[in-house]
């Protein structure tokens, strides 16, 4: 069997927020999907209901904590509680997968340890659906 198609280390992507490119101070940008599944099991052998809920989304963004005008934690700062329109696009080029999805703006990290990177760790909601599409 071939090699699966489509594979890739997860690098040279765009994480653009309310149109603006940040990629180049995130180190982790993940939809992460919430879909319970209720299960109900009857006293027969094959008696097995399931239903699948609609999923409830979470937008997991870390990186660098930048607190000067073009950073990422300043525009998470100046938007706390506001919604911005994501793309994510886990590689770079036409005809890659990308998902677009609106998410609510939480406050950053701000400040950290000596000696270290200023980083912050994000979980922040997705407002409905993901869309997703490809790349033009």
């Amino acid at each position: 069997m071939p090699a699966a198609v489509g594979a890739h280390v997860y690098k040279n992507a765009l994480v653009t927020i309310a149109t603006i490119q940040y990629a180049n101070q995130v180190t982790k940008a993940r939809l992460v999907p919430d879909q319970p599944v209720q299960t109900l099991r009857t006293l027969v052998p094959d008696g097995v209901l399931q239903d699948v809920d609609s999923p409830v989304w979470t937008f997991e963004l870390a990186g660098l904590q930048i607190n000067v005008t073009g950073g990422l934690a300043k525009a998470l700062r100046d938007a706390n509680g506001g919604e911005l329109e994501v793309i994510l696009q886990p590689k770079v080029g036409t005809a890659q997968a990308t998902a677009t999805f609106t998410i609510v703006a939480l406050m950053p990290e701000f400040g950290g340890e000596q000696g270290n990177w200023l980083t912050q760790d994000l979980s922040l909601p997705v407002i409905g659906q993901p869309v997703f599409g490809t790349s033009a």
